[in-house]
């Protein structure tokens, strides 16, 4: 099982190269766009993910310590 994990990384660099060939090959710089507008946008919700969890650990502890 660890080695199926230590695959992954390899897999998903060989995915990123092959969409840069294909945008890099393409005339239609309108495709590169929303490919990026797309990675931007997938981006997003993983860092308000850890937000969230971070603002609701900091209101729990707050509550636990008034004093500070």
């Amino acid at each position: 099982m660890a080695i199926v994990f230590l695959m992954l990384p390899s897999l998903a660099q060989a995915q990123c190269a092959m969409c840069r060939a294909v945008l890099e090959s393409s005339e239609n710089q309108s495709m590169a766009q929303g490919i990026n507008d797309g990675i931007i946008y997938l981006m997003i919700f993983p860092y308000l993910a850890i937000g969230g969890i971070g603002f609701f650990v900091y209101r729990a502890y707050k509550k636990n310590n008034p004093s500070q």
